[in-house]
C-alpha cells in the first residue's frame, strides 16, 4: 500500500507538471481582465460562459477558508504541547512532524505560484489581477482537509468525523469551481497537486 501511494504521488505530481506547461503554452488568448493571458482558452472561456460569477459563494467559500488554517492551526499547537512535554522534538509523534513538512510543502507551492504567474483570475478582486493557478483555496483545502481527516480518524475513531470533512471538502472545491473565481483549468492544477502532496504524506506516516 505504501509502494503505491509513493507512486500515485509520483504520477500525479508529473501530471501536475505537464498539466502546468500546456495550461503555460497551449491555446494561449487573451481572454481574461485587462486582456490577461489564459491557456486552454477554448475551454476556459467556454466553461467560465456556463457558471457566470457568483460573488455570493466566492465570499462564503473565502471565508471558510479559514477553516483548513484553523486545523493547521491546531495541529501545530498540539505538536507544540507534545514537543515541551516530551522535551524532545524527535519525541512528537512522527505523523505530526511530517505534518510540519507537508505544510511547508504546500505553503512553498502557493509562494511560487504567487511568483511565478501562470495566468490571472477571470474578474478582478478589489479592481486588481490576482494569480489564479492552482486555485489556492482548493489547494489549501484539499491538502488539509483529508490529511485532518487521516489524524483525526486514527486517534479518535469516529465516521462522522469522515463524513463531515468530505463533505465540507467537495463544497469547498464544486463551491470556487462554481463561483467563477477561477478558470477550470485552475481547480483541476490544484486538485492535482494537492492529490500528489497528500499521497506523498499518506505514504509518510504509514
Amino acid at each position: 500500500m505504501r509502494k503505491r501511494k509513493i507512486w500515485t504521488a509520483v504520477i500525479l505530481l508529473a501530471a501536475f507538471g505537464l498539466w502546468t506547461l500546456a495550461v503555460r503554452y497551449v491555446d494561449v488568448q487573451a481572454i481574461g481582465p485587462r486582456d490577461s493571458a489564459v491557456g486552454f482558452a477554448a475551454l476556459n472561456g467556454w466553461f467560465h460562459s456556463l457558471t457566470g460569477v457568483n460573488m455570493a459563494l466566492y465570499t462564503v467559500t473565502d471565508w471558510l477558508g479559514l477553516v483548513p488554517v484553523v486545523f493547521g492551526f491546531g495541529f501545530a499547537v498540539f505538536g507544540l504541547v507534545q514537543w515541551i512535554r516530551r522535551k524532545n522534538i524527535w519525541k512528537v509523534d512522527r505523523s505530526i512532524l511530517a505534518l510540519g513538512v507537508f505544510y511547508m510543502a504546500v505553503l512553498g507551492a502557493y509562494l511560487l505560484f504567487e511568483e511565478w504567474v501562470i495566468n490571472y483570475r477571470p474578474v478582478l478582486i478589489e479592481g486588481y489581477l490576482e494569480a489564479s493557478y492552482p486555485s489556492s483555496t482548493t489547494l489549501l483545502t484539499l491538502c488539509v482537509m483529508p490529511t485532518a481527516e487521516m489524524l483525526l480518524r486514527h486517534r479518535l475513531q469516529k465516521p462522522w468525523i469522515t463524513v463531515a470533512i468530505t463533505a465540507f471538502t467537495v463544497f469547498m472545491v464544486l463551491g470556487r469551481l462554481l463561483s467563477g473565481v477561477h478558470w477550470l483549468t485552475d481547480i483541476v492544477g490544484g486538485v492535482l497537486l494537492s492529490g500528489s502532496l497528500v499521497m506523498a504524506y499518506g505514504a509518510v506516516i504509514e
